[in-house]
């Protein structure tokens, strides 16, 4: 392959680039090959004869890179990428997924725990929580012999398998593939299963990207699906849900709580009432933090730019079509 252009945009994800991880990235993309790292503000009038992105491309800047073959996106999510022009394009798209399931399962549990064991009540009270002792035991519950619905069993469905598991609880997990179980779990159903799936569990947890199918999945009518009284984790997209429905099923006891790290609207507003309800624990997109993200993310992109330059596959692909 001849020399390639290559362009990283650092982000919220990927503040920056070592210059060790330069040096890998111009010996894995080979000799007169080019690096440029830029901000988006400076991308466009780089991009014209670029082969190759590190960074988010919004529409303006695809419109720019006409020479453009493959993107890496720095988000875990590649929702933003889902526009005609890009989806209908032979540019080829990878991501994070399968490498970000860590530490969103850790933030999940986290917010499974504060509304379990109170901690969030606690926390808001005080030192008037000595005061509240009898009312914060009487809420608190043990998640032995429980039962969590994983929405999605890719990469953060199982590593959320594994933690909850670890905590004796018991799983179901629905993906729309068919992919392997484990991770405590015996056997992945189909999404058709859904509604038997919310029925029996006390815990959902929302594991799955955002695409056409699963934007406000949790709607109304899903949500009267579910057990009375089940908590709703989400970590993933805030999307998935429809803001409405899901305030009404926390007013009416439908669902017992929501610990959440992404909203169907972000930033969410200050007069939603989500804000002010004292069974919703709430997270400003924060799971996806973690201080190995920066390097999983080159190290793949790295070993992506060596398999580009020698016309080998690439790891992390993204089927456009489907939007995961």
């Amino acid at each position: 392959m001849s020399s390639l252009k290559v362009m990283v945009i650092p982000g919220l994800t990927l503040s920056e680039v070592s210059e060790d991880n330069l040096q890998r990235m111009r010996e894995a993309a080979g000799a007169d090959s080019e690096i440029i790292v830029c901000s988006y503000k400076e991308a466009a009038r780089h991009a014209a004869d670029v082969d190759v992105i590190l960074g988010i491309v919004t529409p303006p800047l695809f419109a720019a890179a006409s020479k453009l073959r493959w993107v890496q996106s720095i988000s875990s999510g590649v929702d933003s990428f889902m526009y005609p022009e890009f989806i209908n394009s032979p540019v080829m798209l990878t991501s994070e997924k399968g490498l970000v399931g860590e530490h969103l399962a850790d933030h999940g549990m986290g917010l499974l725990l504060m509304l379990t064991r109170q901690l969030a009540a606690a926390r808001d009270l005080g030192p008037e929580a000595w005061q509240h002792r009898p009312q914060l035991r009487a809420a608190e519950w043990e998640l032995t012999g429980s039962r969590m619905g994983i929405i999605g069993f890719g990469g953060t469905g199982r590593a959320m398998a594994r933690r909850a598991a670890a905590f004796g609880v018991r799983l179901r997990a629905i993906d729309r593939d068919p992919v392997a179980p484990g991770d405590g779990v015996d056997a992945v159903e189909p999404a058709s299963r859904l509604p038997e799936l919310l029925a029996d569990s006390d815990i959902i947890a929302v594991c799955c990207p955002l695409t056409a199918e699963t934007r406000n999945l949790f709607n109304a009518a899903t949500l009267a699906q579910t057990k009375r009284g089940a908590l709703l984790i989400n970590v993933t997209r805030g999307e998935v849900m429809d803001e409405d429905a899901l305030i009404d099923a926390l007013r009416s006891g439908q669902l017992g709580g929501a610990g959440l790290d992404v909203a169907p609207r972000e930033p969410l507003p200050v007069d939603s009432p989500l804000w002010q309800m004292p069974n919703v624990i709430m997270t400003p997109h924060t799971a996806g933090a973690s201080q190995f993200r920066v390097q999983r993310n080159l190290d793949r992109f790295i070993t992506n730019l060596r398999n580009f330059a020698q016309g080998r596959p690439l790891e992390g692909m993204i089927d456009k079509s489907l939007g995961y």
